[in-house]
């Protein structure tokens, strides 16, 4: 029996990493600015990570939800001390295709509403909910294809009202930056006016975090930078830091009854584990902090680049870089050839998604690559 392959892959198993590189077999090593797709948050083999799970299995590595579990008490009083969003509950599953199917759920149950309004180009996942919620018809089969998701222009107000004053959609789902489709931001001032107009026809508004959360922007959440609050964020890769976490934030306006949410593996002791240890690398590096330097850093000296890139968005560590040509073909040929992990987002953008510790010296690395 052979191994499906989920997509093209480079021609390398890394086998070890530290902090913002990887090693083959051969010790050969290679800068990461990709973190397999915006997992690694904290860096490869963090010493403090490893700590926390190897003593955690040591214990007790998995009960269900059946239990008590104060370590799920305990990251719930973290994450909301560090997110801002103390007075809201957390509930713990597996991955973000998952966090978004619960939350368009719970929106569903509690509006009593069927409809959810997404926008162009938006990705929220492989599982059946999440691929309806999204704008790629590479994935979307006949059989996740539903007449209750409208889709709407990114940052188009008008769309957007014309659909609600409907009254019957339960939710608005929107990513802090569209990841997937070559990193989109929605302005400022459209996500303002949307949190308005969501409130004024009890629409509830859930805010996909799952690329663009946990740090990753500069803020704890992308949406952050807006000084709106939606009433749902959806929440996973650097969550883990590589272990299978995701999560979602509930506003104390929603109240779900037990047996309305459930999972088994969700919020295990490993998970709990990994989620405290990426939270508390966090704080005591002040990863945030460098994620908004460094990023500003990544994308003032992209923008000052005479190359072939057209245009260079992103916000903190979340960078895409649009060129001319097959970027397909630049990360794999050329990057490639000199060490460097990238990622893509559509076929002309280069993604870069590199742990929150990354330093302007790999930076510089990339820089004299990409020119």
């Amino acid at each position: 029996m052979d191994c499906f392959d989920v997509y093209s892959l480079y021609e390398i198993e890394p086998i070890k990493g530290n902090g913002s590189w990887v090693f083959d077999a051969d010790g050969n090593k290679y800068l990461d600015l990709y973190g397999g797709h915006a997992v690694i948050s904290i860096g490869h083999a963090h010493p403090h990570y490893i700590k926390a799970i190897t003593e955690q299995v040591n214990k007790l590595g998995f009960y269900s939800n059946s239990v008590q579990n104060s370590l799920q008490a305990k990251l719930a009083k973290k994450l909301g001390d560090i997110s801002g969003y103390e007075d809201y509950s957390l509930f713990m599953c597996n991955s973000g295709a998952e966090a978004n199917e619960n939350a368009v759920k719970l929106a569903s149950f509690a509006t009593g509403r069927e409809r959810v309004l997404a926008f162009s180009k938006a990705f929220h996942g492989r599982t059946s909910g999440a691929v309806a919620l999204t704008d790629n018809p590479r994935i979307v089969s006949p059989f996740n294809q539903t007449d209750k998701v409208t889709f709407v222009p990114l940052n188009d107000l008008d769309a957007v009202e014309k659909e609600l004053k409907t009254e019957t959609y339960a939710a608005v789902i929107i990513e802090g930056i569209q990841g997937v489709a070559g990193i989109y931001i929605p302005d400022d001032t459209f996500l303002i006016q949307l949190r308005e107009l969501t409130k004024k026809y009890g629409t509830k508004l859930i805010l996909d975090e799952v690329q663009s959360g946990y740090g990753r922007t500069g803020r704890f959440f992308a949406h952050q930078h807006a000084g709106i609050q939606p009433d749902i964020i959806s929440m996973a890769k650097g969550m883990g830091n590589g272990f299978p976490v995701g999560g979602i934030l509930i506003s104390p306006d929603i109240k779900p009854i037990k047996g309305m949410l459930g999972t088994t593996f969700g919020g295990n002791h490993l998970a709990c584990a990994a989620s405290l240890a990426v939270l508390e690398v966090m704080e005591s590096e002040n990863l945030i902090a460098n994620a908004a330097k460094v990023g500003e850093y990544a994308i003032n000296r992209l923008k000052r680049i005479d190359s072939m890139a057209k245009d260079i968005r992103g916000r903190g560590l979340m960078i895409g870089i649009e060129i001319e040509g097959d970027a397909s073909s630049v990360r794999r040929n050329l990057l490639f050839d000199k060490h460097i992990f990238t990622g893509g987002a559509g076929a002309t953008t280069i993604r870069l998604l590199p742990a929150l510790s990354v330093k302007q010296e790999h930076i510089d690395q990339f820089i004299e690559a990409f020119k």
